[in-house]
């Protein structure tokens, strides 16, 4: 059964991995046959776990959180959605989570007195790329294609190396063709 896991190291760090059998892999870990993380970092102790009936799947969801930050797994462990969902907002969009919060309850105390609204952006639904713009697949013609004529623009290529006799090294004495770029 494969599985996807999260290990707590003695000096606080987090493991996150998968494997069939979880059992014997935690089992490794402990004796120093795990990851060269886990071994430097003994003894290790499962926080969190979750089932999934593809390797793939739990090998995937391994890689999604090994890229979050330590307080957004701390909310998946910890079950709580409101601050995993939270965690999640982009911070160059949005800004750092302490900040949102400060100025949000910044803001809700203002705007109850002032009655103004929160300082937080409007999430509006709709197409990212701006209204207008296709997808395409395959060979699709793409808005604003002319028909016989090409989007590319100049054939940046290098030219083709081409046989010439004796070009380039003049040790050869054979008489041989070489390949050369002319």
């Amino acid at each position: 059964m494969p599985y996807m896991y999260i290990l707590e190291c003695a000096d606080g760090s987090y493991y996150t991995g998968s494997t069939w059998n979880l059992e014997k892999r935690l089992w490794e870990h402990q004796n120093g046959l795990g990851a060269n993380h886990t071994k430097k970092r003994l003894p290790v102790e499962l926080v969190y776990c979750e089932y999934y009936d593809r390797v793939e799947d739990a090998f995937h969801r391994e890689k999604q959180i090994q890229g979050w930050s330590r307080r957004k797994k701390q909310a998946l462990m910890e079950g709580n959605k409101d601050n995993l969902i939270e965690y999640s907002k982009n911070y160059t969009q949005y800004g750092r989570p302490e900040e949102r919060l400060a100025s949000a309850s910044a803001s809700a105390s203002a705007s109850a007195s002032a009655g103004s609204a929160s300082a937080l952006p409007e999430l509006v639904e709709g197409n990212v790329a701006g209204e207008g713009n296709v997808a395409v697949e395959g060979n699709a013609p793409i808005e604003g294609d002319v028909p016989g004529e090409s989007n590319i623009e100049a054939n940046n290529t290098p030219p083709l190396p081409e046989l010439v006799e004796g070009g380039g090294d003049e040790n050869n004495d054979s008489g041989e063709l070489e390949e050369d770029w002319v």
